[in-house]
């Protein structure tokens, strides 16, 4: 047994990627974030599906589109394979907790 909210470190110079479980058609993934954004050049542009949660703090996703989201604790969104998107920012006040589940 585990918990989402445990072994947070107080310190996240970078952000923090966790594959909690993974199989052939399914990944969830625990995201830890703290005023991190994604690099301002590119975008995620994935093979999977992702449904992802903000389960503590506040996130803001961009799509290529110009369409822009702010996550903030139980919002969720589903993003479809290829759709571009970046993470614009984290609450740089305490940790964000995402948790993305990746399937095809």
């Amino acid at each position: 047994m585990s918990n989402l909210f445990s072994n947070i470190p107080n310190s996240l110079p970078e952000e923090v990627f966790e594959d909690l479980h993974t199989s052939e058609n399914l990944r969830i993934e625990r995201i830890l974030s703290h005023g991190h954004s994604s690099p301002n050049e590119g975008w995620y542009d994935q093979t999977e599906n992702e449904w992802v949660i903000v389960l503590k703090g506040q996130g803001v996703i961009e799509f290529e589109s110009g369409e822009v989201f702010t996550l903030s604790e139980g919002d969720f969104v589903n993003i479809p394979a290829g759709k571009k998107h970046k993470v614009v920012s984290t609450n740089p006040d305490k940790v964000t907790v995402w948790l993305a589940i990746f399937y095809k």
